[in-house]
């Protein structure tokens, strides 16, 4: 009898701890699902001013003169660091799972993606990983470009328009294709500061 009442209150004990958990679990996916309405309505509001308070509200670290244009994407903002003198060109998606750090001067035109996280294809249970992406000063991301997860863009390299970047690229390199190979070098007596930059929405 008193083994039979042990047991009941393990019983009673897990089925409370089991509860618990499930409800931590639902609070953790509304609250999830608030701050992802949150972030995709800012990349829809017409001012830039506005657009960054909110990013920064999120954890985004932002540096001075940098730009984020409409209709962004933006995953973990805590997780995303950006420069000064910075240009996100419209429709990017930032997903900052596994971090991003991005230096100053540098270039997004239209369309960039940086994916930070993705699955495992010959794992049996589909597993995830992150991987950060860094992107160092002066370098250029042309339009319908995608960043793969741990991987470098170094100072002054060019990603032609829609490659796909997944491994490291050089400082000054040219890289194009699927997957991004390298197929010129820039120039090396880079000055400019997109400070000047005028921004629209």
């Amino acid at each position: 009898m008193i083994y039979d009442r042990k047991m009941e209150t393990v019983k009673t004990r897990l089925s409370n701890h089991e509860r618990l958990y499930r409800f931590s679990c639902t609070c953790h996916r509304y609250l999830s699902a608030i701050e992802w309405f949150i972030l995709t309505f800012a990349g829809y509001i017409p001012c830039q001013t506005i657009r960054k308070g909110i990013y920064r509200m999120m954890g985004m670290k932002i540096g001075k003169g940098t730009v984020i244009f409409g209709k962004a994407e933006v995953r973990m903002p805590g997780n995303i660091v950006i420069g000064n003198n910075v240009a996100i060109g419209h429709g990017a998606i930032l997903d900052g799972r596994g971090g991003i750090e991005i230096g100053n001067n540098v270039n997004f035109s239209t369309g960039v993606w940086l994916w930070t996280a993705q699955h495992d294809v010959n794992d049996p249970y589909f597993s995830m990983s992150t991987g950060r992406i860094v992107i160092e000063d002066y370098a250029w991301l042309s339009c319908r470009t995608t960043v793969l997860p741990d991987t470098s863009i170094a100072r002054g390299a060019v990603v032609a328009a829609g490659a796909v970047v997944t491994k490291d690229v050089p400082p000054f390199k040219i890289v194009a294709g699927v997957p991004a190979q390298v197929i010129g070098e820039r120039n090396r007596d880079l000055r400019y500061r997109l400070e000047d930059f005028t921004p629209m929405i």
